[in-house]
């Protein structure tokens, strides 16, 4: 598809230095060195936990990202991986310590679920992300008047104020989109969000406008998905991909469900959802073909 390429499998990106991750993305980074270095020393999870006296979840939880590792816990550990040299050990304490660091996201902990913190985090290291959403404009591309309506009709009941943090960590998170190294983001959106007016007309009108401002950003592409297509290879849950140009940093889906998310990192199941986004692209409009279906969606709501 012109302008539209493939994500290929094999990632040979300019390394970014360690400084311009978040603590999220060098949580990754340490679990995996943590798992490689354990598999070098042909020891098990359970040998691990032994060393730390902890439960061998909670070494899974370590070396995938999920659970950060306390500097007592990594010196014992490299100890018994058989790291001896004083220079590597420092520089991994060093990682372990930014590691555990708060991300700004941390200040809107009353309103931001445990499930969703990570996708935070890892927006902030990612040099490409790809999502495909079917029921809303992502929240990286909302307006504050569509976050309100999309935060209110799934938290009805709360405060004002609460909704309001809610949409605030939103717009927060937008932000990155405008630095000078802001990631490549590419939205695939369902035919649906465009039919369905959140908000009312006039929320719907700013907003597709807003879409279409942004389009004009370089480093900003969005497809839409027809019916056609989504009705055959549509993966029923949001999907988000995420690309690091960071040595050591995997690949990252992020799976939404209804009250919570899952990410996984591991390659044979990362290549599956990279394909479901690729043949998905390969099958719906362009993204100058898409850009003139936004504008036939504005100008209903007219």
């Amino acid at each position: 598809m012109p302008g539209i390429e493939p994500l290929q499998p094999l990632r040979q990106p300019a390394l970014a230095p360690v400084a311009a991750a978040s603590p999220t993305a060098l949580r990754l980074v340490l679990g995996a060195q943590l798992r490689r270095l354990r598999s070098e020393a042909g020891l098990t999870p359970e040998a691990a936990a032994s060393c730390i006296r902890c439960s061998t979840a909670k070494i899974s939880r370590m070396e995938t990202g999920h659970s950060p590792c306390k500097e007592r816990d990594a010196v014992d550990l490299l100890a018994l991986y058989g790291v001896a040299d004083p220079g590597r050990t420092t520089e991994f304490l060093e990682l372990v310590r930014r590691a555990g660091q708060r991300g700004w996201w941390r200040h809107y902990a009353d309103v931001l679920p445990d499930w969703f913190e990570p996708l935070v985090g890892l927006e902030e290291a990612a040099s490409s992300i790809r999502t495909y959403e079917g029921h809303y404009v992502p929240g990286l591309l909302q307006t504050t008047d569509y976050a309100y309506a999309v935060v209110r009709s799934g938290h009805a009941l709360e405060s004002e104020d609460v909704t309001r943090r809610r949409v605030e960590l939103r717009l927060k998170r937008q932000e990155l989109l405008r630095r000078p190294d802001a990631p490549k983001l590419w939205v695939l959106l369902d035919e649906a969000v465009l039919m369905r007016p959140t908000g009312g007309a006039a929320v719907m009108r700013d907003q597709l406008a807003h879409l279409l401002d942004m389009t004009e950003l370089p480093h900003v592409i969005v497809q839409v998905a027809p019916f056609d297509v989504t009705a055959h290879t549509s993966p029923g849950n949001g999907i988000t991909y995420l690309r690091f140009a960071m040595e050591g940093l995997p690949d990252v889906a992020y799976i939404e469900h209804l009250t919570n998310a899952t990410s996984v990192n591991k390659q044979e199941s990362t290549d599956e959802y990279r394909w479901i986004l690729d043949s998905l692209s390969a099958q719906s409009p362009s993204p100058a073909a898409s850009k003139d279906l936004l504008r036939q969606a504005l100008e209903r709501y007219s």
